[in-house]
């Protein structure tokens, strides 16, 4: 159905037989050596998640289910992960949900701006066990098994034209994830979304090609975005959700036993991954103050605004997500 990522196949087959080699159990078991690619760098709330993930699966496997994670997109870029988890060639993927829209439709549900005004509401909306297994469901239809969901907080503005008012946002040229639905968004707030790649944001910052950008705290901190950028408003327009996704057919071939281990490993990974972002969080905060960078947090009338424009982009979302799912995420019919 896709293209198959070759470099990938050949890194995936490498790995598995270094690993799975390397020993078999003290009762004869075999030892599985599986990769998990992620498309973000080391010093990311992603890479705890996927660690700590890998530490648990061994743990309770008792060293017989072994895992290794490729970060920096070693084997390929978000898109090319997921395609390469739907081909089988990589079991594990752990990537934010944006670049899932165009495989899974109901993952739209996640760009609805300004759904939610603290994180905790985030995470006790998609632990619903009603919410997750709808969105478990969607997840299979398309060749996926979603084990669940962790974040890097709310997703939040950096500029370098203050916004205090609903206007400041009129004009503004900010860098947006290349999603339709986010463009949808920023546009009806009457600024200039621009897509570009990730790599060229800090340059479109120091030259101006830009005036803004948008991204969770982590990413603003640990790519230095902020030395460029005069403030930082908290719009916390969308969350930003990280999933950890197997493939449908792998996990399916799994025994029951191993499933479950899978299962339980993310749990305890995800409730560490969230611990260990609202740390970060707070601690990139004061970096971004400590830097000079002033940190804005907009008033309940501008945000009442934000959501009043937002109209057309609910009813967009609305057209492709399943309605259950819909209600369940935004409370609304």
């Amino acid at each position: 159905m896709r293209k198959k990522n070759i470099f990938a196949a050949a890194v995936v087959l490498a790995a598995a037989g270094v690993l799975a080699g390397c020993a078999s159990g003290k009762d004869g078991e075999q030892r599985y050596a599986y990769p998990l690619g992620t498309a973000s760098p080391e010093d990311t709330v992603t890479q705890i998640y996927a660690e700590k993930f890998v530490e648990e699966v061994d743990r309770l496997s008792e060293g017989r289910i072994k895992i290794m994670v490729y970060p920096n997109s070693v084997l390929g870029g978000d898109r090319e992960l997921l395609e390469s988890c739907y081909d089988g060639d990589i079991p594990f993927v752990i990537q934010n949900t944006a670049p899932q829209v165009s495989f899974i439709d109901d993952t739209a549900v996640f760009d609805a701006p300004c759904i939610f005004s603290d994180i905790e509401s985030v995470r006790e909306t998609v632990d619903q066990p009603e919410f997750l297994e709808k969105m478990q469901e969607s997840y299979r239809e398309s060749g996926f098994e979603l084990l669940g969901y962790a974040d890097q907080g709310f997703r939040v503005m950096s500029t370098n034209k203050a916004v205090r008012e609903f206007s400041d946002f009129e004009g503004q040229k900010i860098r947006t994830m290349e999603d339709a639905y986010q463009l949808a968004f920023w546009q009806q707030l009457g600024a200039n979304p621009t897509p570009m790649n990730f790599s060229e944001v800090y340059i479109g910052l120091q030259q101006h090609t830009i005036d803004a950008q948008e991204n969770p705290y982590e990413v603003i901190v640990s790519n230095r975005l902020y030395e460029q950028q005069d403030y930082i408003v908290e719009t916390n327009h969308v969350p930003h959700l990280i999933s950890l996704v197997v493939s449908e057919d792998f996990f399916k071939d799994l025994p029951e036993e191993d499933q479950q281990i899978l299962i339980k490993a993310e749990e305890i990974a995800k409730e560490y991954a969230r611990e260990q972002s609202d740390e970060r969080i707070d601690d990139r905060i004061q970096t971004i103050r400590d830097s000079g960078t002033e940190i804005i947090t907009l008033d309940d009338s501008v945000r009442e605004e934000m959501i009043r424009t937002s109209e057309p982009v609910y009813e967009e979302i609305q057209k492709v997500v399943a309605p259950e799912i819909y209600r369940l995420y935004t409370g609304n019919e």
